[in-house]
């Protein structure tokens, strides 16, 4: 049966990694509300029209955004020792 101080200290690296999640999906919701904002009105009247492309860069935005929240995450999380 494990102690106290073995519980609490495991419980905390649980609250730590739920904090981490939390914080990246705050800063992707930033960058969300950015792109909304900023970025797909400029490629909807300059990019699309001249392509007509438009699932494309979606798909490459998405792609980006997620090697981007899955390299901080394993940076974050480190060798499993």
């Amino acid at each position: 049966m494990a102690t106290i101080s073995a519980r609490v200290k495991n419980m905390g690296e649980r609250v730590k990694m739920i904090g981490t999640f939390a914080l990246l999906g705050f800063f992707a919701g930033l960058v969300a509300n950015a792109t909304w904002k900023y970025v797909i009105p400029w490629l909807s009247s300059v990019v699309f029209p001249t392509l007509g492309l438009e699932w494309v860069f979606s798909g490459i935005a998405g792609a980006f955004i997620t090697l981007g929240l899955v390299t901080a995450w394993a940076y974050i999380s480190g060798p499993s020792d």
